[in-house]
């Protein structure tokens, strides 16, 4: 048995008639006779009762007639389903990301990318910089937003930047330098640092070391944390301060300070990034929507620790 069997079959049972049916199809009467005496004999059943006069469905192909328009329904809507698919119609995109970083930028872009896919479904996980470049090679999602420290030197990874984030010191509310706006990194040499563990972000961790690096010194680490709200609660209760990124400003409580750094090379890039051997074709049409909410409102998506 074969789906155009059941097709023939379908149009003879709409039609009661082999001619009629053979128009219906563009085929040769003959064809369509040979495909139903076919069908009947691999079924072992009769599904019509036929003279030279008239053609009727006997109880069994009534019956059958039922089932048969659900299979070539359900396989019509299968084939299209794996077209969609394959054009990234349907299917799934698991997305990572990093607290508020995109905060306001993600919504837009998937109200977006919904209304015009909604066959596609999205899985959201929150995750540490380091962690998303982990699930990112391993397959785990698909996109990733995070910062950009070190993917120039990760293999396989394509990204584009969004925007640029400066990075910055948090201190508790009583610090020393708590009511200053700007401070220059080398004054930082005698203080007690709390980091991100080196584990859970590698690139985010020799990033700071460098930085402190090139103004002379090597920060002076007492604590650590496997999470970065774990971190900020540390520098709250006054243990040491920490660098981090400014967009971490609205995840913060009112307990912390934020302080620009002064000078050039203290800032570091929002990105979004995919594998580039990626199979998913979902990913492209995603990267499209976000080009296009940048495009139309890139400044308010960048500056919103700013307001």
């Amino acid at each position: 048995m074969d789906i155009r069997q059941l097709r023939y079959f379908i149009a003879v049972a709409e039609e009661l008639n082999f001619t009629k049916a053979a128009q219906k199809l563009f085929v040769g009467q003959p064809a369509v006779s040979q495909q139903i005496a076919s069908l009947e004999k691999t079924m072992c059943v009769k599904l019509f009762n036929r003279n030279k006069h008239s053609v009727e469905l006997t109880n069994a192909g009534t019956v059958f007639l039922k089932d048969a328009r659900e299979i070539v329904e359900r396989l019509g809507r299968s084939i299209e389903n794996a077209r969609q698919a394959e054009e990234g119609l349907a299917g799934t995109i698991n997305i990572g990301l990093l607290s508020v970083s995109v905060r306001r930028l993600l919504p837009v872009v998937v109200r977006a990318f919904r209304k015009k896919y909604p066959k596609v479904k999205m899985n959201f996980v929150y995750y540490n910089t380091g962690q998303i470049i982990k699930t990112l090679q391993n397959d785990e999602i698909d996109i990733g937003f995070t910062l950009s420290h070190g993917l120039q030197n990760i293999a396989g990874v394509e990204y584009k930047t969004l925007w640029e984030q400066r990075k910055c010191v948090v201190v508790p509310y009583d610090h020393p330098l708590a009511n200053e706006k700007e401070v220059l990194l080398e004054k930082l040499a005698g203080e007690s640092f709390v980091m991100l563990n080196r584990e859970e972000s590698l690139q985010g961790y020799e990033h700071v070391l460098a930085m402190c690096a090139a103004k002379g010194f090597s920060p002076n680490i007492v604590s650590s944390a496997s999470r970065i709200d774990a971190v900020l609660m540390i520098v709250e209760a006054g243990i040491g301060i920490s660098i981090v990124s400014k967009h971490l400003l609205t995840y913060a409580s009112p307990g912390l300070r934020f302080i620009d750094i002064v000078g050039d090379n203290n800032s570091v890039n929002v990105v979004a990034a995919w594998k580039s051997s990626s199979s998913n074709p979902c990913i492209p049409l995603f990267i499209q929507e976000v080009n296009l909410a940048l495009n139309n409102g890139a400044s308010h998506f960048s500056k919103f620790v700013e307001d």
